[in-house]
């Protein structure tokens, strides 16, 4: 069940905003995602936390100008998502303007799992680094450090995921959500840190004068990478997250940008000058994500630190063919998992678990949320691991913190979960794989005990009606230049329309004629084959379909009941 309401917007706030300036309808979008004043929707580099707030950063620094002035090798450990590439691409970018001896080792996931695991660190050992840097990934890895530690090998943590119950032992740890941080922004991702890292490093060596008669490094060049990384790994925008990502789409929009960026942008048919949150997520991160999901990261991140142009797009289109391979396993994956689900009632359950030895491993977390969407419940979709092992990638829904309900099952039951990790909206485990049964009936019991009854309603809160002056390209376009995201969500729009025509297209999407008092509009429901009635209740986002050279309103519905 799907229960459409209406933020509150107040009228106060709304009225302070345009009155200092701000667009009418930004003015009431804004207010009701909390902003109060423009000051907080100014989104300039003077307005970002600084680094000397975040604790370790300065430690950090001083290690790497250290290893800087000694010519010590450096190694950057990355993880195989978007947020892992970038971050990546960020320190090799940096750390090299910087006069780092540098290079990176990229785990691949189905062998060596997630993080820097014992494996990795023997990995990192041949490439005999003085210093191996972690970025977004490390702070859960005790035992890999404590592997490199025994080789006298230090190790520099930069990571975002929550901690454990024990820190590894590394000679420095960033990360805005380790104890004692007092950093505002807990919401960094694992680029953002990297980012916060070099700018410390910078503030360093200008301090120690190696900048004397020479250009310092121009960071903010690399925010193209951050806003990427940013938006794909769908951290919270908070305000100085919002600003990273409005910083580096400017970049974008002004056609200053790494030549992978400007190639996958290409590789996509996308407008870099109209660059905005949406291509980050939807467009560019899935490309990204296809070369951890079903090959090799490092595919992505060649792409992101080469700076001949026609290398770029020769690795952008590989990454294009990769992404269309995982759609099509995707799509069959779904397939096989409406089968399983028919013979389950979703709405007596309170989390769905589901297995298929055909399963690709690499695709598990978006199957897992696709069926969260779907049914709205917390769900886990196993693939085989090696040795007799499962793998599973979780996706949660408000209400249940997933990282904080396997911690539960696994004090309840001790040794049913070889290893886990994640957020709230996220998470991954490994079990043994018979031992599936005991993790679905111990799951269901935690989900049981710590979700309401409302929260298993799916809540689509919305923005209200459109006013009708703005279904117009302007205002579509006005809307879509601005930062929205995790916690700051893009505008939905919610109102009552008559049905005057409808039809499939590719047997799959619904294509709806509607109207309002005088006006029509086109609208359309994605994967969505069910007949509309007459009359529609509907939450509905906006866009622009750009057809034979004809652009016009299109209006996206999420959902759709009866009037």
């Amino acid at each position: 069940m799907t229960h459409i309401t209406c933020r509150e917007t107040p009228p106060r706030a709304a009225w302070t905003l345009e009155q200092a300036g701000v667009h009418p309808l930004l003015a009431r979008l804004y207010a009701a995602r909390g902003i109060r004043s423009a000051d907080e929707l100014d989104t300039t580099l003077g307005k970002l936390l600084p680094p000397d707030r975040l604790k370790g950063a300065q430690q950090a620094a001083q290690l790497l100008a250290d290893c800087i002035a000694a010519k010590k090798r450096l190694l950057i450990v990355a993880d195989y998502d978007c947020d892992g590439a970038t971050a990546c691409a960020v320190g090799l970018r940096a750390l090299r303007q910087m006069g780092a001896t540098v290079d990176y080792l990229v785990p691949d996931r189905f062998v060596l799992g997630y993080g820097l695991s014992v494996g990795v660190a023997r990995l990192a050992l041949e490439r005999k680094p003085d210093l191996v840097i972690t970025v977004d990934n490390g702070i859960a890895s005790v035992e890999g450090i404590a592997e490199l530690d025994a080789h006298g090998i230090p190790t520099l943590v930069t990571d975002h995921h929550l901690p454990g119950d024990e820190l590894p032992a590394a000679a420095v740890i960033v990360n805005p959500n380790q104890p004692g941080c007092t950093f505002p922004s807990k919401a960094l991702a694992g680029v953002g840190v990297m980012f916060y890292v070099m700018l410390a490093l910078r503030a360093e060596l200008r301090q120690r004068g190696a900048f004397a008669g020479t250009p310092e490094p121009n960071l903010a060049s690399l925010l193209d990478l951050v806003a990427l990384g940013t938006v794909a790994d769908v951290v919270p925008l908070d305000r100085n997250n919002r600003i990273l990502v409005a910083q580096g789409l400017a970049r974008v929009r002004s056609g200053k940008m790494q030549a992978g960026i400007r190639a996958l942008f290409a590789i996509a048919g996308r407008e870099t000058a109209r660059a905005a949150t949406f291509d980050l997520g939807f467009t560019l991160g899935p490309r990204l994500n296809a070369a951890g999901r079903l090959a090799d990261m490092a595919l992505g991140i060649e792409c992101l630190t080469t700076d001949d142009s026609a290398r770029a797009m020769n690795i952008a289109q590989q990454l294009d063919a990769i992404n269309r391979e995982r759609r099509s396993i995707e799509t069959g994956m779904k397939e096989d998992a409406e089968i399983l689900l028919a013979s389950i009632e979703a709405a007596d359950r309170a989390s769905l678990t589901l297995f298929d030895p055909d399963w690709h491993q690499g695709v598990i977390g978006i199957l897992a949320g696709r069926v969260k969407e779907k049914f709205h419940r917390p769900t886990f979709v196993f693939a085989c691991g090696a040795d007799g092992e499962l793998k599973a990638s979780g996706r949660s829904i408000p209400g249940l913190h997933l990282r904080d309900a396997l911690d539960l099952v696994s004090k309840r039951h001790p040794g049913l979960l070889l290893r886990f990790g994640g957020h709230a909206a996220a998470a991954g485990l490994t079990l043994e794989e018979d031992r599936l049964a005991e993790f679905e009936d111990a799951f269901e019991a935690v989900c049981r005990e710590l979700l309401a009854p409302a929260d298993l309603t799916r809540t689509l809160e919305t923005d209200g009606p459109l006013e009708s002056g703005y279904f117009s390209l302007d205002a579509v376009r006005l809307m879509q230049q601005e930062v929205w995201g995790q916690t700051f969500p893009a505008p939905l729009f919610a109102d009552r329309f008559e049905v005057i025509a409808q039809r499939l297209l590719k047997d799959k999407h619904l294509k709806l004629k509607l109207r309002k008092g005088g006006q029509e509009f086109d609208a359309i429901q994605f994967n969505f084959a069910t007949v509309a009635p007459d009359r529609i209740h509907a939450a509905f986002r906006v866009d622009i379909n750009e057809w034979n050279g004809t652009q016009n309103v299109q209006l996206l519905l999420e959902h759709f009941e009866a009037a």
